[in-house]
């Protein structure tokens, strides 16, 4: 959680205030993520430049295709899109959006309903 803050000049939405994915607006925080669980993230793991699988680089630091000051996220290795730990997407980089957050709530905390974002009774 840590390794989000100071990163917002170098996103292209760090608030995720583009609408071609509508981000809840439970997950509009830096972490994007629901408050009973800000340290769990939701996203669709789909990259929205074509479509492709990011794959998590949680290892910080210098690697391969990433830059030295790397701080952990997810990478696209299709054509290189980068998202930090909470899905938002690197400036200038082929991804125009940040990775989609779905409509989701907690039924407990060892259970997550996926689709929706009412608890159910």
């Amino acid at each position: 959680m840590a390794t989000l803050k100071g990163l917002d000049g170098q996103l292209a939405d760090p608030n995720s205030e583009r609408t071609a994915f509508p981000t809840p607006d439970y997950a509009r925080n830096e972490a994007r993520a629901r408050q009973e669980h800000p340290e769990l993230l939701v996203v669709v793991g789909i990259c929205t430049h074509l479509g492709c699988s990011p794959v998590d680089k949680f290892q910080t630091g210098a690697q391969p295709s990433l830059p030295d000051d790397w701080k952990g996220g997810f990478f696209c290795p299709c054509h290189g899109s980068t998202f930090d730990l909470a899905g938002r997407v690197f400036k200038n980089k082929p991804a125009p959006d940040n990775l989609e957050v779905p409509p989701y709530a907690y039924l407990s905390d060892a259970r997550l309903l996926i689709g929706e974002d009412k608890k159910q009774g």
